[in-house]
């Protein structure tokens, strides 16, 4: 798609966006001077986030009212797309995870933040668990590419001018499972394997100290310290020392230590809010909609605290409301909405699990009002997403959030932007396919990553997908392999996911389903030809696909990300290399007469027994993160 050629005029444009409009010329064409498009602009008014583009002959006009407007605008310009375009939100942004894994380079982040404003977004946070360097803390963040307070004012100073607030995202209580395993430096601050001890004198230092770093690395006074997911607060050694005490109480108490600490630095602290409807039923549900909340629980919230809810999962708008009504009923405070942009348990961004979860989300939060929006983009398990894939994500969801719902509109903006094909980004996410439940009628989507790491020879997930749907191997590849020729003609792109590593993602998705249906059917049947065929063809076929996908993952992450990290995905992909390689000796073995069966073959679960096991398949499990 072509791009615009754009030239302003200090005359033209107020001297609150000449840094704005100097950044993104840094990688657009968006020149002081010179031949091009003459872009204007006027300042109105309005909430939220309004930007109007007027092209008439010889230059276009945008009108807005904040930066991030503008910088909608601009990219509107460039798109050659024109219209008035807003959002209720007068905050709008993402949350990129950097605590499973991957890490992105301050540069590669510079990229991120370009697109981000021409998107419209004015906020980013960085959920940073332990990836930050403390001074005289040694383990703490330990070989896992944290960031030093340099890098993160660069960033800061960056994301600035361009109109974005970034906001630290860390964690204070729970999701402390990576600082605390190292007992010789915090086994006293520690309650349970993940959560840190309340009350404790060395809890307190510790977190004195994370909060200095981040009031000193980002001009934003406003800080997310977390505190979700707390399931066994004060079950560990809390309990050791001082006895059982209500989980409601323990929680509000540390919270309230919390502000005290943010004041004393002139922060403004965010939490999750999922605790306080967990710890209200004894399932510890999230999305309880009916358990009550004690009085005595609600008054004890701190007022100087916000509350974010979070949730990627709800695919109804009704859910969404009811939830923002308990967090204002039931608890007293106007959320902040967390939506996904899914990228986690994903090995390229899952477009429409994204499309069910955050349009009703966004479509709920504009009828109640709700000022606040961010899409999160978690990492789970290793971080093993093409994270740039989710540009098409970021892209697609600011559409929604500015009410643009045409899929025309978006590609166009896409592809102008980010020099990819929007087809083909959409094509790839495609492995994570939805297929029809014959057991129950429904639908399950297929974890392509399951089935990629699954172990050859034990198949675990790809037998439990069979006893979902005896047939889905076959629907799958059918759908593998539409979505492989719509990427290949894009391989070579790059700018916003790696569509070559999309691509052998794909074959070696082929692969693997192809081997392990063969190799279930002949050896059922007793086809010693076919087994032999699979042992010296099938196999090394595969193991070559496996390696290419090996080498492109290693290289669209060194492009993106520091190498901490990518120890874990490497070592899931030698593991495969070696299990397809035993599998290959084990079939010969067996053909030789060495053993007289492959026992990992005869030990498979019937089609008829319950499904559901595919959290046991051993190569994700491997996992520091």
């Amino acid at each position: 798609m072509p791009i615009t050629k754009l030239v302003w005029h200090r005359e033209d444009a107020p001297e609150e966006l000449h840094s704005l409009l100097n950044t993104l010329g840094g990688e657009y064409p968006v020149s002081e001077g010179g031949r091009g498009l003459r872009l204007r602009f006027r300042k109105m008014r309005g909430d939220g986030i309004l930007s109007r583009t007027i092209r008439s002959k010889g230059e276009v006009m945008v009108e807005y009212n904040c930066a991030a407007g503008a910088a909608r605008g601009v990219g509107s310009a460039l798109s050659g797309v024109t219209g008035e375009e807003s959002t209720p939100f007068k905050t709008l942004g993402i949350m990129l995870d950097v605590s499973r894994g991957m890490v992105m380079t301050v540069e590669h982040l510079k990229m991120w933040l370009r697109r981000l404003a021409l998107s419209g977004c004015n906020l980013v946070m960085l959920y940073s668990e332990d990836i930050y360097e403390l001074d005289d803390e040694p383990f703490f963040g330990y070989m896992r590419g944290a960031y030093s307070l340099e890098e993160l004012r660069e960033i800061d100073d960056y994301a600035d001018s361009l109109g974005i607030e970034m906001v630290g995202c860390i964690q204070v209580l729970g999701h402390m499972e990576q600082t605390i395993k190292w007992k010789c430096a915090y086994e006293q601050a520690t309650d349970t394997s993940r959560v840190l001890l309340v009350d404790a004198p060395e809890t307190r230092k510790l977190i004195e100290k994370m909060l200095d770093f981040w009031s000193q690395a980002l001009r934003s006074r406003r800080i997310h310290i977390g505190m979700d997911e707390t399931h066994d607060l004060g079950r560990g050694r809390f309990l050791d020392y001082h006895g059982y005490e209500r989980g409601f109480d323990l929680f509000n108490r540390h919270l309230g230590l919390m502000e005290k600490l943010c004041a004393e630095r002139g922060l403004a602290p965010m939490i999750w809010s999922d605790m306080y409807f967990r710890l209200s039923n004894p399932q510890q549900k999230y999305y309880d909609f009916t358990s009550p909340i004690p009085a005595d629980v609600k008054a004890a919230i701190p007022k100087r605290v916000e509350l974010v809810y979070w949730d990627y999962y709800h695919e109804d708008v009704e859910s969404y409301r009811k939830m923002i009504a308990r967090h204002r009923k039931d608890l007293g405070f106007d959320p902040i909405m967390g939506s996904g942009i899914w990228t986690w348990a994903r090995l390229w961004y899952d477009h429409e699990k994204t499309m069910r979860t955050a349009r009703p989300c966004i479509e709920a939060c504009r009828r109640e009002k709700v000022r606040e929006l961010f899409f999160t983009m978690w990492g789970d398990d290793g971080a093993f997403c093409n994270y740039d894939s989710s540009l098409a994500g970021i892209s697609s969801c600011c559409d929604l959030a500015f009410g643009v719902d045409d899929a025309e509109y978006s590609e166009t903006r896409f592809e102008s932007l980010f020099s990819s094909s929007y087809e083909a980004h959409l094509a790839a996410g495609g492995m994570y396919a939805w297929l029809n439940n014959t057991r129950d009628g429904g639908e399950f989507e297929v974890m392509a990553h399951l089935l990629l790491w699954d172990d050859p020879l034990m198949g675990i997930a790809f037998d439990d997908c069979k006893r979902r749907n005896p047939e889905f191997d076959l629907e799958l590849l059918d759908i593998l392999e539409e979505s492989l020729c719509v990427v290949l003609p894009h391989a070579e792109e790059c700018a916003a996911g790696d569509l070559e590593h999309a691509a052998n993602t794909l074959k070696l998705l082929i692969k693997k389903l192809e081997l392990r249906g063969a190799l279930e059917a002949a050896y059922d049947s007793g086809d010693r030809i076919a087994l032999r065929e699979l042992a010296t063809v099938t196999i090394p076929e595969t193991i070559a696909a496996a390696r290419n996908f090996d080498a492109t993952f290693r290289r669209q992450w060194l492009e993106c990300a520091k190498p901490f990290g990518l120890e874990t995905p490497q070592g899931r992909d030698a593991a495969l290399i070696a299990r397809l390689e035993e599998c290959s000796r084990r079939i010969m073995e067996y053909l030789g007469g060495a053993v007289d069966n492959i026992a990992e073959l005869e030990g498979r679960i019937p089609l008829s027994a319950p499904y559901g096991l595919t959290n046991s398949c051993r190569l994700v499990q491997n996992s520091r993160y």
